[in-house]
């Protein structure tokens, strides 16, 4: 089994751009308010959901991994 990660979008931060959707289409959705969700709260490491998170002009996405609950994007510093 491989790495999983848990993604959340800050909706209070999320200004509906939807480059997050076009990174990653299976793994983002856009509601009726353009505010973006994750399409599941805990998905499979994958460079689309990486590259959603590293493409959000206002780094609303945040990943963790789900085995050690260390930060994956944005990385600690």
């Amino acid at each position: 089994m491989g790495e999983r990660w848990r993604v959340a979008v800050d909706r209070g931060v999320c200004i509906g751009s939807g480059l997050c959707v076009d990174a990653a289409p299976d793994g983002f959705r856009l509601d009726a308010a353009r505010q973006s969700h994750p399409v599941v709260a805990e998905t499979d490491a994958g460079e689309g959901v990486l590259a959603a998170a590293e493409g959000c002009p206002v780094e609303a996405i945040t990943i963790t991994s789900v085995a050690s609950g260390e930060a994956v994007f944005p990385p600690e510093e």
